[in-house]
């Protein structure tokens, strides 16, 4: 990719950590070659077809792939936290943090007036994507994050996020709002909507606040943060006792000859399988008691909630129990006579001496469990290496064939001497980069959501149900979607009248209508005047 230098002192190469994913770097030694384009035509044409602003979204999917990452994730998460809040000097100072004394800030009103002038951290977030009143950027949508539980905005995890107008109205900030990989993030709303250049200025002052707000407030780890409270001990115990009473019993089925065999496996198979499905579930439990049982300040479950870095299985492998570890999908398998290694009996079936450490990284494996977590680390390991190559070479294979296919201008897609190969690119004539939506051209939900908050047209009559449905058909035999596919125009239409199963915009309208005992006005009616109700 193009960036712009700016040359600084001291022989190392820095960027903004956001475009760490497109060059896969991290900073533990990589190295980098720079090429410097010479003539005005080369640096147009790495500024225009190679340029950061031009490259925000994978052509894969339509996804970003620069996007906010690990610290970033962390410390926005902290700041749009639900009782966040801060006073007038700290919040004017992380306003410039961001700004570096570059632009002009209009400060919001305080969310809290008196005793004293507090500001949430929420607001923080809109001052970000709307600086100054000048700014024309309004944001709008709205989207489940991480930690969504129930009942939309007034989640009890603040786990539902809602722009308003580029104000977070609820909602704590997390890697689906503003992390790569998904569509209905903020940063592919701002290019979406606006420019990419804005989405990138957006996300250049998100790296500098989130950069100083940590160092300001601190966030690190230590031994208490994974040390079990007693009651976690007792719970952990528990579910591990379950479990092993579950395996008794496969077990005693298993050597009485009473357990049957499922389709396509022996008895020995079958019980295998099944020892296997229990004793990874004690991990996935343990996973669910941590996240619920340590507090809201603990470091690694911060990480784990907000998506930068970690899971819910990594905490529980931390406090809780390491769990079942697997050689290819299955149970260690026995590596003497009819036995894992000599530390247990012959034909031991146990969940110890088949794999399952019930010991955590913090209270310390005995050896056998040492030996049997080894041996599962070596497979990735091996794993990890063996697919690199397979994998690069199958896409290097990949791009050599593919490399002379281009689309042209009847949108058919050939190859380098004219031969055609898709008469439509990829039969839909869609382009992934510019879908806005998962696998829609169009999201009408949340371009109607825009509509209504930024174009509110106070001083006109509401339209009523019956002539939305009639201008929606006038719009749609108009020139202006002419050039459209039925299959478009026929979206649109199920969006406002509807389809089975699927409730549509007129439909909710007229329930919305009726629940305020007010006239339906589905069907057009003669004798109604303009003085009629609304």
């Amino acid at each position: 990719m193009a960036h712009k230098a700016r040359v600084m002192p001291w022989r190392t190469l820095r960027f903004n950590e956001c475009v760490c994913t497109p060059y896969n770097a991290d900073f533990d030694g990589d190295e980098m070659n720079l090429h410097l384009p010479q003539t005005e035509e080369a640096r147009a044409e790495a500024l225009i077809l190679m340029g950061v602003t031009n490259n925000l979204i994978t052509p894969r999917n339509g996804e970003p792939l620069v996007a906010a990452t690990q610290d970033f994730l962390t410390s926005s998460y902290l700041i749009s936290r639900r009782d966040a809040f801060y006073d007038r000097a700290r919040f004017s100072q992380m306003c410039t943090h961001f700004a570096d004394a570059y632009e002009q800030i209009d400060l919001p009103p305080p969310t809290i007036i008196k005793p004293l002038e507090l500001w949430t951290g929420k607001q923080l977030f809109e001052v970000l994507l709307r600086p100054s009143v000048k700014s024309h950027v309004l944001v709008n949508f709205e989207t489940k994050s991480r930690t969504y539980q129930k009942n939309l905005y007034m989640c009890p995890k603040d786990g539902y996020v809602c722009f308003r107008n580029s104000e977070l109205m609820c909602g704590s900030i997390d890697k689906s709002i503003i992390g790569g990989g998904n569509k209905n993030s903020l940063f592919h709303i701002l290019m979406r909507d606006f420019t990419p250049a804005i989405a990138a200025n957006c996300m250049t002052r998100l790296a500098k606040v989130c950069a100083r707000f940590l160092g300001d407030q601190g966030f690190s780890i230590g031994i208490p943060d994974v040390k079990p409270s007693p009651l976690l001990n007792k719970k952990k115990d528990d579910i591990i006792a379950v479990g092993n009473s579950e395996c008794e019993k496969v077990l005693d089925a298993y050597r009485a000859g009473n357990l049957a065999a499922q389709s396509g496996c022996s008895i020995e198979q079958t019980m295998e399988a099944k020892m296997n499905g229990i004793l990874s579930n004690i991990r996935d439990e343990c996973g669910k008691l941590c996240v619920n049982e340590l507090p809201h300040y603990n470091s690694p479950l911060i990480m784990a909630l907000c998506g930068s870095k970690g899971s819910n299985i990594n905490i529980a492998q931390m406090i809780a129990c390491v769990g079942q570890q697997t050689v290819n999908g299955t149970r260690i398998p026995n590596g003497f006579t009819n036995r894992t290694t000599p530390h247990f009996k012959i034909n031991a079936k146990e969940p110890p001496a088949k794999g399952f450490v019930a010991n955590s990284f913090y209270t310390g494996m005995v050896p056998t469990e040492f030996f049997f977590h080894t041996m599962g680390g070596r497979e990735g390991l091996v794993d990890t290496a063996v697919k690199t190559a397979e994998t690069g070479y199958m896409q290097r294979r990949l791009m050599k064939a593919l490399e002379d296919l281009s689309t042209h201008y009847d949108y058919t897609v050939r190859d380098s001497i004219g031969g055609i190969v898709q008469f439509t690119y990829g039969d839909d004539g869609l382009d992934p980069a510019g879908m806005e939506a998962k696998e829609r051209p169009v999201d009408f939900a949340r371009a109607m959501m825009n509509v209504k908050a930024t174009k509110q047209c106070r001083n006109e009559h509401s339209l009523r149900p019956y002539q939305i449905k009639q201008q929606v058909e006038e719009s749609l035999k108009g020139t202006k979607f002419s050039q459209c596919s039925d299959l478009f125009k026929d979206e649109i239409r199920t969006f406002f009248n509807g389809k089975p199963k699927q409730e549509g915009y007129i439909e909710e309208l007229v329930r919305l209508r009726k629940s305020l005992s007010l006239p339906p006005y589905v069907d057009e009616d003669v004798s109604m005047t303009d003085d009629s109700p609304i």
